[in-house]
């Protein structure tokens, strides 16, 4: 779990708290534990466990993501950042709580398009986010050169999957993201018309396509 002593000490200093007064705020929210560990998380010495980071965050008044000090991660960040247990994400999303608990140790999702979609509301992930701790990004990639290089009709219900977007947007996009790539051949011959390939990664310019579009979750 990533953990910054500096920006615990930084946000408790600002608020004018004595360790002692954030152990009694923690204490408000459920976590009972003597100031000495306040001193040893800002020192570097110890580390918070989840519950005791929500915790603190809530005795800090800040939301536990500025306690991390880098950016959520993996989904276990994510779900964190919420303020959210094991339990309360997996029924969020609507699923058993081990097939959660395997996602997050082993980082592979293997949700349908439905529980992707609860997946990102839940823990407030952008669509490159989900894709990004899903470790997912690889399979888009593959799936947009088949695109390009097929039918794209073909590979929209899979697409659909790993992004959780009304198919007709996805079909729109893809459709133009097939009419940009697409080299186009000479009649009766294998020898490409262009040699030049576009300039931008399908990845990228998929997304820069997609974000054209309203979107309930942000891209």
């Amino acid at each position: 779990m990533p953990f910054s002593p500096t920006a615990a000490r930084a946000h408790r200093v600002g608020l004018g708290l004595t360790p002692e007064q954030v152990a009694d705020g923690m204490a408000a929210h459920g976590i009972r534990l003597l100031p000495g560990h306040v001193i040893g998380w800002e020192s570097g010495e110890i580390r918070p466990t989840e519950e005791e980071l929500i915790a603190l965050s809530r005795a800090l008044w800040c939301p536990p993501a500025q306690l991390m000090g880098t950016r959520p991660a993996s989904l276990r960040d994510f779900r964190v950042a919420r303020e959210l247990t094991v339990e309360q994400a997996a029924r969020r999303i609507g699923i058993a709580v081990s097939v959660y608990e395997k996602a997050e140790a082993t980082g592979k999702w293997a949700g349908d398009t439905e529980q992707s979609y609860a997946l990102a509301h839940a823990l407030g992930l952008s669509l490159r986010a989900l894709l990004y701790v899903t470790n997912r990004q690889d399979e888009l990639d593959l799936r947009l050169r088949s695109c390009v290089d097929g039918r794209w009709q073909a590979q929209l219900k899979v697409i659909a999957r790993l992004v959780p977007v009304p198919r007709e947007l996805l079909s729109e996009t893809l459709a133009v993201l097939q009419s940009e790539y697409l080299v186009p051949m000479h009649w009766g011959t294998s020898a490409p018309v262009a040699e030049q390939p576009p300039a931008k990664p399908l990845g990228q310019r998929f997304w820069e396509l997609l974000s054209q579009h309203e979107t309930d979750i942000p891209v």
